[in-house]
C-alpha cells in the first residue's frame, strides 16, 4: 500500500515517549514497573504511532490494524510455550521433580563454586538441547533454589542462568536461532558456528572468570549450615526425595536433543510432571486432600492452571515452592501482546525502517559495519520485541553492505547472533526478557548487570572487528568471479 514516508523526527517520537514513560516507570514502580506500568506504556507509544500512521501518513486505519494484528500473531508460539511452561513448573513442584534437585543441589554444591557452575551446567543443558527457555524452565528454576538456599543473591544466580543459558543456545546447531542467522544471512550453519567460537569463546571464558570471582566474594557469605539443614529437612518431610525424578527433566532434554520442537517436549514434560505426582508423591497428594482418583485429579489440574502452593510454615520454603501454573504466566504475556502490538505498529507506518536507514548512513569501514549491525540487531529487539525479527531484519538489511565491503556472509551471519539473539533477554518487554523474567522470578533489570555473557557477546563482536582478524573476505577465482568458498 503506498502512503506518505515518515521522516527521522516523526519515526523518533513514538520511540522517544515510549523511553521517556518507560523510564519513569521505573523510577515509580521499580521491579514492579513490568506488572501493568510497562504495558500501559506500550499502548500509548503504539497510539503515538498508530496517530502518525493515520492523520500525517494517510494510513487506512483497517490497514493498520490488520498489520498489527498479524505482528501479534508471530509471538503466539512463544505465548503457548509460556503457558506450557507455567503448568510444567506447577506439576514439576507437585511431583518433587523441583524439591529433589534442589534437594541434591544444596547438599552437593558447595556455595563458593555454585556460581561457575550454574553457568556450565545451564551452557551444557542449553548446548545439548538448543533452547535457552526450555534450560531457564528447567534446572533453572532449580538452580534458583539451591541459589536462595545457599544465601547467593538471586539476581547473580539469574545472571548464570542466562549467561550459560544462552552460550548453549548460541552454539548449538540444534538452536533455532543458530539455524535462523545463517539461514537469513546466507551462510552454512557449520561454517557460522565455527567462526563464531572467536567472539564466543573470550566472551564465555571472560564470563566464567567473573563468576568464579563473584563466588569468592559471596559463596560463603552469611551462610548458615543451621539454615540448609533445616531447608534440606523440611524439603525431605514434604515430598518423597527419589533419585528417579531426575528421569523425567533427562526425557524432556532427550525430546528437544531428538529436534521435537520445544512445545510438545514441554507438553509431554508437564503431562509426565502429574503422572510422576500420582506415582511418587502419594503422601503430599493425601495432605493436599486428594484422597480419590477424582480428587487427585483436581489437585493436579489446579496446580497446572493456578500453580502449587507451599504451606510448609518456612518462609523460604513456601517462597519457592509457591510458584507456576498457567495463570501466573498472564502477566507476561500481556506485556507480549503489548510489545508485538508497538512493534507491528511502528513496522506498518514505515517508521521502523526509517530508523534503520538511518543507521546505515553512518557505515564507513568493516568496524563501523560490525558496529551498526549490532547496534541495528539491538534497536530492533528495542522495538520490534522479538528475537526472531530483529534476526531476519538485520541480516536482510546489511546484507548488501557486507557484499560490497567483499565480506563472506558468515561474517555478518555472526555479528546478527552475537547481538540479536543474546540481547533479547536483557529486554523487560521483549519475549526473552519477558520469559526469563517470569520464569525465573527475577525481574530483567536485576539480572540484566550479571548476565555478563550476554552484556559481552556484542562489544566483542565489533572488538574483533576492529582488529580485522577473522573477517574473512570473498575470493575470486581464476575467472575473477566472487565465490565465498
Amino acid at each position: 500500500m503506498q502512503h506518505q514516508k515518515p521522516s527521522y523526527v516523526l519515526s523518533f517520537l513514538p520511540l522517544v515517549i515510549l523511553i521517556i514513560l518507560l523510564c519513569v516507570n521505573v523510577v515509580v514502580y521499580g521491579d514492579n514497573s513490568s506488572y501493568g506500568p510497562n504495558q500501559i506504556a506500550l499502548i500509548v507509544a503504539t497510539l503515538v504511532s498508530g496517530l502518525i500512521g493515520v492523520f500525517i501518513l494517510k494510513i487506512d486505519y483497517h490497514y493498520l490494524e490488520k498489520k498489527m494484528i498479524e505482528s501479534i500473531g508471530l509471538s503466539m508460539q512463544s505465548v503457548l510455550i509460556l503457558l506450557v511452561v507455567g503448568a510444567l513448573i506447577g506439576t514439576w513442584i507437585l511431583s518433587g521433580v523441583v524439591p529433589t534437585m534442589i534437594y541434591y543441589g544444596v547438599k552437593l554444591i558447595h556455595p563458593v563454586v555454585f556460581l561457575p557452575v550454574s553457568l556450565l551446567i545451564c551452557s551444557i543443558v542449553s548446548l545439548v538441547t538448543g533452547s535457552s527457555w526450555s534450560t531457564a524452565g528447567t534446572v533453572g528454576i532449580a538452580l534458583i533454589g539451591i541459589g536462595t538456599a545457599l544465601n547467593i543473591p538471586v539476581s547473580m544466580v539469574a545472571g548464570a542462568i542466562v549467561s550459560g543459558a544462552y552460550f548453549g543456545d548460541k552454539m548449538s546447531p540444534l538452536s533455532d536461532t543458530t539455524n535462523l542467522a545463517p539461514a537469513a544471512a546466507g551462510s552454512e550453519i557449520f561454517e557460522h558456528i565455527r567462526h563464531m567460537l572467536y567472539t564466543t569463546v573470550p566472551s564465555y571464558l571472560i564470563t566464567l572468570f567473573l563468576f568464579t570471582i563473584l563466588g569468592l566474594f559471596y559463596g560463603d557469605s552469611n551462610l548458615s549450615t543451621s539454615r540448609v539443614d533445616e531447608m534440606v529437612h523440611i524439603i525431605d518431610q514434604n515430598f518423597n526425595i527419589n533419585l528417579w525424578l531426575f528421569s523425567l527433566p533427562l526425557i524432556v532434554f532427550f525430546l528437544v536433543k531428538k529436534k521435537v520442537p520445544a512445545l510438545p517436549s514441554l507438553l509431554v514434560g508437564a503431562f509426565l510432571g502429574s503422572v510422576y505426582a500420582l506415582i511418587f508423591q502419594q503422601d503430599l497428594l493425601l495432605r493436599l486432600g486428594a484422597d480419590t482418583f477424582l480428587k487427585s485429579y483436581e489437585v493436579i489440574l489446579k496446580v497446572s492452571f493456578d500453580g502449587f502452593k507451599s504451606n510448609t510454615g518456612n518462609i523460604l520454603i513456601d517462597q519457592l515452592f509457591s510458584r507456576g501454573g498457567m495463570s501466573g504466566m498472564l502477566n507476561t504475556i500481556w506485556l507480549i501482546l503489548m510489545a508485538m502490538t508497538f512493534g507491528g505498529m511502528m513496522e506498518v507506518t514505515g517508521m521502523l525502517k526509517k530508523l534503520a536507514e538511518g543507521i546505515l548512513t553512518a557505515v564507513k569501514g568493516v568496524t563501523s559495519l560490525v558496529a551498526s549491525t549490532v547496534g541495528t540487531a539491538f534497536f530492533l529487539n528495542l522495538t520490534t520485541s522479538d528475537q526472531y525479527i530483529s534476526i531476519v531484519v538485520t541480516a536482510r538489511m546489511f546484507k548488501e553492505s557486507y557484499r560490497q565491503k567483499q565480506l563472506k556472509m558468515k561474517n555478518l551471519s555472526r555479528a546478527v547472533e552475537d547481538s540479536a539473539t543474546v540481547t533479547s533477554v536483557l529486554i523487560p518487554w521483549n519475549t526473552g526478557g519477558a520469559y526469563f523474567s517470569s520464569v525465573l522470578g527475577v525481574s530483567t533489570l536485576s539480572y540484566l548487570p550479571f548476565a555478563f555473557f550476554n552484556l559481552i557477546s556484542p562489544f566483542m563482536s565489533v572488538f574483533i572487528a576492529s582488529t580485522g582478524k577473522t573477517m574473512e573476505k570473498i575470493e575470486e577465482d581464476e575467472h575473477g568471479k566472487k565465490e565465498e568458498n
